[in-house]
């Protein structure tokens, strides 16, 4: 048994973790609601005690430690603030918390991670250390940056968070060699896709499944947001009769065209209400790199992509897919002429392969769903 000092300093650092654990739970609560803002828990410890639980609950509304703060059942002088993410120290559409802090008299803030956000960067950090605040960075960094990833890739390179989504046959179909690919997954995994739209701030395709499938890329039930449909079509091929230009004055629908593309087609699209977006690169990388930079300008988070695997190839090349949600049905389809999900030219050498972290698998009646993030590490 270790001594009775080492015990309690024991009992101190678990605490310590507890407490930010509980304040990374809370901030998850504001997921698909908050962005392009990061989610943020906030709580507020005195005498080991819980005083106060906040969270970024949407976007424009009160941060975290603002919502912890209106949250206290005593008075909050001397207690410590453990916080997801570095305070703000700016004015936005949200007075800076990191003055809110000081004005409440904290003793300490304990911070996950610092925020890369221009406006922020260090600097709340440094008005709570000049306020004579104790500060400590760090505590659950890893956790923390996992659960932010899409908002500090969006900060960082200016580019979306891309989730790749695609149903495929035990012999790794996502579709017939004729294109007939409904239904490969059960209901309950598309349940789980309807639940991703919802969160979402865009949904791509590309021109091949917006002609074969003609999807309406809508959350059934509607989600915590609306997302934006976005259509890869070079040559404006998207016909004005599909459920998507039909429904383009309902819900955004983007066509990322060429300049090349026929006057007539692209009058026809905009007639129906679609936003026409001219990527001018001369091949097929370059263009989803114009078009995901733009998407980045306009703060979108999260890019859901659904296809097809020519999307998925050129992602691949670009490392730009982020996350993957693989649904495998047990069924076969055959033929070498049936698109596999990645397109392209492939990797030369499996020690090159993409290997996926936080991996999680669930099966899903008949269906099994792989779930986890793209390892970015250098090898």
């Amino acid at each position: 048994m270790p001594p009775a000092d080492e015990a309690i300093e024991m009992s101190d650092s678990n605490n310590h973790n507890r407490f930010m654990l509980r304040a990374l739970e809370l901030a998850q609560q504001g997921e698909g609601l908050v962005e392009p803002n990061p989610m943020v828990g906030c709580l507020l410890v005195k005498d080991n005690q819980i005083i106060a639980e906040g969270y970024h609950h949407q976007y424009g509304q009160a941060h975290a430690e603002a919502d912890a703060l209106a949250n206290c059942t005593s008075d909050p002088a001397g207690a410590t603030a453990y916080v997801t993410l570095e305070p703000c120290c700016h004015t936005g559409k949200t007075p800076p918390c990191s003055a809110a802090l000081i004005q409440a008299n904290v003793a300490k803030v304990v911070i996950a991670q610092r925020d890369p956000f221009s406006q922020v960067n260090g600097g709340g950090i440094e008005q709570l250390e000049a306020a004579g605040i104790e500060v400590e960075i760090g505590l659950l960094e890893h956790q923390a940056k996992t659960l932010n990833a899409p908002y500090l890739k969006l900060v960082q390179t200016g580019m979306p968070w891309v989730i790749a989504k695609w149903a495929m046959t035990l012999d790794g179909k996502i579709a017939s060699r004729t294109g007939s690919s409904q239904w490969i997954s059960n209901e309950s995994s598309r349940k789980i896709v309807h639940e991703i739209r919802g969160r979402v701030d865009a949904i791509l395709v590309g021109s091949n499944t917006a002609k074969l499938d003609n999807p309406q890329l809508t959350a059934r039930p509607t989600g915590m947001r609306t997302a934006a449909r976005v259509v890869i079509d070079s040559q404006a091929t998207l016909s004005p009769e599909s459920k998507l230009a039909q429904t383009a004055n309902e819900i955004p629908v983007i066509v990322a065209v060429s300049p090349t593309a026929k006057s007539e087609r692209l009058e026809a699209l905009q007639n129906c209400g679609c936003e026409l977006l001219f990527c001018d690169a001369n091949n097929h990388a370059t263009r989803m790199q114009q078009l995901l930079e733009e998407l980045g300008k306009r703060r979108m988070t999260n890019i859901l992509v659904e296809g097809g695997s020519s999307i998925f190839g050129t992602l691949m090349e670009l490392g730009q897919i982020d996350e993957v949600y693989s649904f495998i049905a047990p069924k076969l389809i055959g033929g070498s002429a049936a698109p596999t999900p990645m397109a392209g030219q492939g990797l030369a050498d499996m020690q090159q392969a993409v290997n996926l972290t936080d991996v999680v698998v669930t099966q899903l009646e008949e269906n099994v769903l792989v779930h986890g993030r793209v390892d970015k590490r250098p090898l």
